[in-house]
Formats: structure tokens, C-alpha cells, sequence
């Protein structure tokens, strides 16, 4: 089930995922973790749902690379 991450019902907590930071946006450089909260309400963005990762890391996500333990 993976997906672009512009679906907030996508992106669920123990996901893993890859973000761009916000001081990687200019360059699209991207970083790996797993999902540990949504800090985005709305139910699509076009840059991506905003998350913070389990290491505190937040960012849009780009990529759904797995879905975790399903």
C-alpha cells in the first residue's frame, strides 16, 4: 500500500516514510523514519502531510516506503 504521501488517511503512525525537513526543501533531499505523529489536520496537502518522525525529526512526507507491521 504505498503511496505519495499527500493523503492524510495514508499516512498512519508506524509508517515508514520518507520526508523532506524543512531546511531540505529547496534541495528535495530527503530523510527516512517511521511515523510518530500527523501534525497535519487537514485531509490532503499538496506538498505532503506533515510529520514528526520517532527521533522528533518533522517534515512532509514524500514517499510511504512500508506499512509498517500490517
Amino acid at each position: 500500500m504505498a503511496g505519495n504521501g499527500k493523503i492524510r488517511s495514508d499516512v498512519k503512525p508506524g509508517l515508514e516514510v520518507d520526508i523532506v525537513l524543512k531546511q531540505d526543501q529547496r534541495t528535495g533531499k530527503t530523510t527516512r523514519g517511521i511515523v510518530k505523529d500527523l501534525l497535519t489536520n487537514s485531509p490532503q496537502h499538496p506538498h505532503g502531510i506533515k510529520v514528526r518522525l520517532q527521533d522528533g525529526q518533522v517534515g512532509r512526507v514524500q514517499n510511504i516506503i512500508s506499512s509498517g507491521s500490517q
